[in-house]
């Protein structure tokens, strides 16, 4: 059980098998930072180019495909008092006929954000007439990060699949544990694109976009595969889909979350099924990028003990 402290010299923006930048053991922490979505660190300063660069990759002691990286997410901690969020709504979450009064045009320019850590806030550097005491508390959260994908491939952080990505799941905050299937020897963990604070689907391309100091713990589960991600919290387990159309990521967050319910608590299908019929919530990820994401949600008052 090592702690390792870890500076990024470069950065990704692919998930893929590329030359690992730490090899850690299972029990390991790892306190390291990350850019923002832009390139920009610590000081406001691009260091490098967009989309979603990400920090890795780690390579993890005895991950093998098959397996399951565990990533505790210690703590996300933004580490600058400015962030840029977009405006504009994207098209595809409003109905065609009112596409023509988004008005792309000079006036819907990333906004700044003061983020003050002294008082967990989010403000406007320059208010909107009519949101001139908007203030928002902060809920940071990692929108991409997850390992290597399978058969060599090198994917965009701009999208997501099996193996995380580019999810925008307002859910991966702080205390969180996430559950990656591993495809490759080492796992390769990779992670980025921190936001003090993001709604549901990140629907105007953006939350507020930051530099993050990171802290984060690595477990590993021998031959336990899962197919897509899980995660779990303090109050609820929760599987995540990643596909277009959104019914797809839905069947695969729900397929997940059946399987998970049957392996780990001994439900047969039928079970499993009323357990979720009664008592599933879904959360919505990011329904801006190539490929949406979908959250499968239990409640753990709900769940039988563990087989």
């Amino acid at each position: 059980m090592t702690t390792h402290h870890f500076t990024p010299t470069h950065y990704y923006n692919t998930l893929g098998t590329h030359e690992p930048v730490l090899r850690i053991a299972p029990s390991d922490t790892v306190i390291t930072t990350t850019i923002d979505a832009m390139g920009q660190d610590a000081q406001h300063v691009k260091v490098t180019y967009g989309p979603n660069p990400q920090t890795g990759p780690f390579f993890i002691e005895g991950a093998e495909p098959g397996d399951i990286l565990v990533v505790h997410l210690d703590r996300l901690t933004p580490n600058r008092p400015l962030g840029e969020a977009g405006v504009m709504l994207s098209p595809n979450v409003v109905e065609p006929e009112y596409v023509p009064e988004l008005a792309w045009d000079a006036n819907n320019q990333d906004v700044v954000w003061n983020v003050d850590l002294a008082t967990q806030t989010a403000s406007l550097v320059s208010p909107e007439e009519r949101l001139g005491n908007f203030r928002l508390p902060l809920a940071p959260m990692l929108g991409c990060f997850g390992v290597a994908p399978a058969g060599g491939q090198a994917i965009s952080t701009m999208t997501s699949g099996p193996f995380g990505g580019n999810m925008d799941y307002r859910g991966f905050v702080s205390g969180v544990t996430v559950y990656f299937p591993v495809f490759v020897p080492g796992a390769l963990f990779f992670l980025g694109d921190g936001h003090a604070r993001q709604g549901d689907g990140e629907i105007t391309k953006t939350g507020i976009e930051i530099s993050f100091e990171v802290q984060f713990t690595i477990e590993l589960l021998k031959g336990e595969g899962n197919r897509w991600p899980r995660g779990e919290n303090d109050t609820h387990i929760f599987t995540v889909g990643n596909a277009r159309p959104l019914d797809q990521a839905v069947q695969h967050a729900t397929t997940e979350m059946l399987r998970w319910l049957q392996t780990a608590y001994g439900l047969s299908a039928r079970e499993a099924g009323m357990l979720l019929g009664m008592c599933v919530e879904y959360d919505v990820g990011n329904i801006y990028d190539p490929a949406y994401t979908m959250v499968c949600k239990l409640p753990k008052e709900f769940l039988p003990p563990r087989v």
